[in-house]
């Protein structure tokens, strides 16, 4: 068998059988995903109301996206592996550049601000352009929901059309 076929087989197979000649017993604490903490984080600003995650790893791209959605006016309290979010005073639609350039998951903010605010203007993560990361995507995901977006000098740009600013699709 080869090296491919065996990770390929393993890969395949999602369970682990380990054989030995003593008993495994013990306690694993498995923490949380980093990837989905940020996007839960972002998702807390469709609503007024207070939202708080737990099992979030203390890591410093989720201390990052709490700087950011506090300069958008949430009120952020991060105490061990809990997350603690209000964004009734939501105040902006913009979040600083010089926060998003660090942490490419900032652009998730987009789709919250827009579904929230009716409008949002968000720099490209990283400080890249559209090609070099996979935006594209999200733009045409925001599109497809009636958005109008547009991108110029590195600022994807957001609104909803009509009086109730809502997306539609």
């Amino acid at each position: 068998m080869t090296a491919t076929s065996a990770v390929s087989q393993e890969i395949l197979n999602p369970h682990l059988c380990i054989e030995g000649r003593r008993r495994l017993q013990g306690v694993l604490k498995v923490s949380g995903a980093k990837n989905s903490a940020l996007v839960l984080m972002t998702a807390g600003l469709l609503t007024d109301e207070t939202v708080e995650l737990t099992n979030v790893p203390n890591l410093t791209d989720i201390s990052g996206m709490g700087r950011i959605l506090s300069a958008l006016g949430v009120e952020v309290h991060h105490s061990g592996d809990s997350v603690v979010l209000n964004a009734a005073n939501l105040t902006s639609h913009e979040p600083p550049y010089e926060l998003v350039n660090s942490l490419r998951a900032s652009f998730f903010c987009i789709g919250s601000l827009l579904g929230r605010l009716g409008q949002a203007r968000v720099p490209l993560p990283g400080g890249c352009r559209i090609g070099a990361r996979p935006v594209v995507e999200h733009i045409r995901g925001l599109k497809a929901l009636g958005a109008l977006v547009s991108v110029e000098h590195g600022i994807v740009t957001a609104s909803v059309k009509g009086s109730r600013k809502r997306l539609t699709g």
